[in-house]
């Protein structure tokens, strides 16, 4: 260990120690404070240089070792010095003090916590880089942490030790000039007349409004030096008060909200209303799943005491099944439909010109320019193509592109390759293989679906492999090659190299978002794998949001929808109030059978998280209706806070998840636990009835042992 280092922990050590050691905190209280003020005020009269010095010096030390009693000691500085001379010396004191305690924690922790904490510290550093010595202004004028915590996460930044001192003597002044004013109101209390005189509640008053003030501030200040460059281009008047980019799911409801309220509002969409849900993701998928189920059961009649047929089918005729279904749905996202709700839709592409413009280039031909004073971007999220060798000479497909590649063909292509192993992947294999293509899944990762526990990836994987799918986990694609008319994709499994042919590869490797083409370059707002926005879905300027995919960090359908009305509202009334977007309770599945649904903590993040947690379970296979419906296959599996029965998260497998998931949701979302489950009504016989038995296991599992001892002897008391 480096002197340094062993000199500066000495130096804490005695100095907490003694603190506590001679009970020095009996000093700094408000009590100490009142019973010596007069005291205190003839000794300044007497030795003013002194009690300045010693005050000061005392001041620094409180700080310095960051010790619990500075609020008083301010106060104090104000009833024995006055509003001026307190706040100069309270001023340099507490600077000197932070700037202390931060130079000991960059010297005996930052090496230390940085190795082991140093992705947690990310936020900081980020906020330092971005903002620099504002960002440390605006943690100082308002703290929403600690001074003490404060000046301990700052030493382990870069930040200098100069840039530290007068930042910090800057952004606490005011705070310090209350605090001081206070005190010189609290000096004056002699009786309780004098506790209702207006300087104290003033005092008061200033104490309570000071954090929301300089809150404000502090916000006026963020904007001007965001808005700072494109000051000049700031209209005067606005053609709309929110522009929607693009019309899925996200958009499609932060126009709706806006209209609803009516504002005005625009929905710009380049290409299909509806967005990618509606045109290539969820509403086809499950159309294509429910048909590939049907054929299914009817290969597998003799299940249900009917004879077995094949199941054959017209390729073309189910796939005018999908666009079919497709069409019906559409009316809900239609441009007449939000024309008729007051919406101003226009086709073409947006590029956000500055932070109040938007430039429609117009699918029809010309441009169209709005001002607004809101704009939300949810343009949504691409499938991602990897970047694989040879991948354009041979016939492949994206989630996007595979419904109208395979609307063109007359049959089912005989040999299929899924590259991708999560959800998007699972559900098109099973449902490809069901239908009677060859199809082989090529997962790089030891397991398929690795976001839900061991048990839920195996027992997909074998729910795959019974109908057909072979399951290759642990290889990675190298190439994909092409030699006349065959086409491989090239493998890379413990070393050895292996081949498979197929007729169509469909990339399922995940979804990326949509951040080029609408200006954010232009505009210098920052991005990584997603617009970065705050907690109120803001992004670098306060008057862009950004909800859906671009936002993230999930990629659902109904998570976009939930995005939106926080961007949507925050956008309108941000002026009266924010909102801070809740993602507490987030559910999923995957749409597979049997289906995998979750909400909530599973297993292996309580794990990784080090979160305690009690695991229930109860089996499908022993519901009534699941067996009749020869569908009793799966779990339902509860994670609660250790000897209670608050949730903490809930994964089902099997048949309809997803619906059966809905009343954890709503539990969780309302702090509702298993015994209110219990307690509950469920249909008999419905698959409902599985979230009850579930709770009846948590039940079991906690009865109370020593009262049914009692009530056992009760009862034989009763039968004589």
């Amino acid at each position: 260990m480096k002197p340094s280092k062993i000199i500066a922990l000495l130096v804490l050590a005695g100095g907490i120690t003694s603190f506590f050691v001679w009970d020095l905190g009996q000093y700094v209280s408000l009590a100490y404070l009142k019973a010596s003020q007069g005291r205190f005020a003839e000794l300044y009269a007497q030795y003013p240089a002194r009690v300045l010095l010693g005050y000061f010096l005392a001041y620094v030390a409180m700080t310095a070792l960051s010790l619990p009693g500075a609020a008083v000691l301010t106060l104090a500085g104000g009833a024995v010095f006055g509003l001026l001379t307190g706040t100069v010396v309270v001023s340099f004191a507490s600077t000197l003090g932070a700037t202390l305690a931060m130079l000991a924690a960059r010297t005996i922790l930052r090496d230390s916590v940085e190795k082991r904490f140093g992705t947690r510290l990310a936020a900081l550093h980020q906020g330092m880089e971005r903002d620099g010595p504002f960002y440390l202004f605006t943690l100082r004028l308002i703290p929403v942490m600690p001074f003490f915590v404060l000046n301990l996460l700052m030493g382990l930044t870069r930040i200098r030790t100069s840039t530290y001192f007068w930042v910090s003597q800057l952004g606490m002044l005011a705070g310090t000039v209350v605090y001081v004013y206070a005190g010189t109101e609290l000096a004056k209390v002699d009786s309780l007349r004098s506790v209702a005189s207006p300087g104290l509640i003033g005092a008061f008053v200033l104490l309570g409004l000071f954090p929301l003030l300089a809150r404000r501030l502090v916000a006026v200040a963020q904007r001007r030096k965001v808005y700072a460059r494109w000051k000049a281009q700031r209209p005067r008047r606005f053609d709309r008060n929110l522009v929607v980019i693009g019309a899925g799911a996200g958009g499609l409801v932060s126009a709706y909200i806006a209209a609803a309220v009516k504002a005005q509002v625009t929905l710009v969409e380049s290409h299909k209303m509806g967005g990618d849900c509606l045109n290539y993701g969820c509403v086809p998928s499950k159309a294509l799943i429910r048909t590939a189920k049907l054929r299914h059961q009817m290969r597998h009649a003799e299940r249900y005491g009917l004879s077995a047929s094949g199941g054959t089918f017209d390729f073309r005729a189910m796939m005018a099944r999908i666009q079919q279904v497709i069409a019906a749905i559409a009316p809900h996202d239609s441009v007449e439909r939000y024309t008729g709700l007051g919406v101003d839709v226009v086709q073409g592409h947006a590029r956000i010109v500055n932070p109040w413009t938007v430039e429609i280039a117009l699918n029809d031909g010309g441009t169209r320019t709005l001002t607004t004073r809101s704009i939300v971007i949810a343009a949504g999220a691409r499938p991602l193509v990897p970047p694989l060798p040879g991948l354009d000479s041979v016939d492949y497909v994206t989630s996007d592109t595979l419904w109208e590649d395979f609307a063109r063909r007359d049959s089912l292509p005989g040999r299929i390759v899924v590259l991708g192993g999560g959800p998007i992947g699972c559900e098109l294999s099973q449902a490809f293989a069901r239908l009677g293509s060859e199809v082989r899944q090529v997962e790089m990762a030891p397991r398929i679906l690795a976001r839900e526990d061991e048990e839920v990836s195996a027992f997909a994987r074998q729910a795959l492999e019974a109908d057909g799918v072979r399951v290759l986990t642990g290889h990675k694609a190298l190439r994909c090659e092409r030699t006349g008319d065959v086409q491989s994709l090239v493998l890379e499994h413990g070393g050895q190299e292996l081949r498979l042919a197929f007729d169509v590869l469909i990339c399922a490797v995940g979804r990326e978002a949509r951040l080029s083409g609408y200006g954010l370059e232009e505009l210098g707002i920052p991005t990584g794998r997603t617009i970065e926005t705050n907690e109120y879905l803001q992004c670098l300027y306060p008057n862009i949001y950004a909800a859906g995919d671009v936002a993230g960090p999930y990629q659902f359908t109904h998570t976009a929808a939930h995005q939106a009305w926080y961007a949507a509202v925050n956008a309108l009334f941000g002026d009266l109030k924010l909102f801070k977007a809740d993602y507490r309770v987030i559910p999923w599945a995957t749409f597979i059978e049997p289906e995998v649904a979750r909400v909530g903590l599973n297993e292996q993040e309580a794990r990784a998280q080090g979160i305690a947690c009690e695991v229930v379970r109860f089996g499908i296979d022993d519901l009534d209706r699941a067996i009749a419906d020869s569908e009793a296959l799966g779990f339902v599996k509860v994670l609660t806070v250790p000897g209670r029965d608050r949730i903490l998260g809930v994964t089902i497998v099997g048949v309809h998840a997803g619906d059966l998931l809905a009343e954890y949701v709503l539990a969780m979302k309302h702090g509702l636990g298993l015994n209110r489950i219990l307690g509950t009504i469920h249909t008999y016989p419905t698959l409902s009835e599985a979230n009850k038995y579930a709770a009846g296991e948590w039940k079991r599992a906690h009865q109370p042992e020593r009262l049914l001892r009692w009530v056992r002897r009760y009862h034989d008391w009763r039968r004589g």
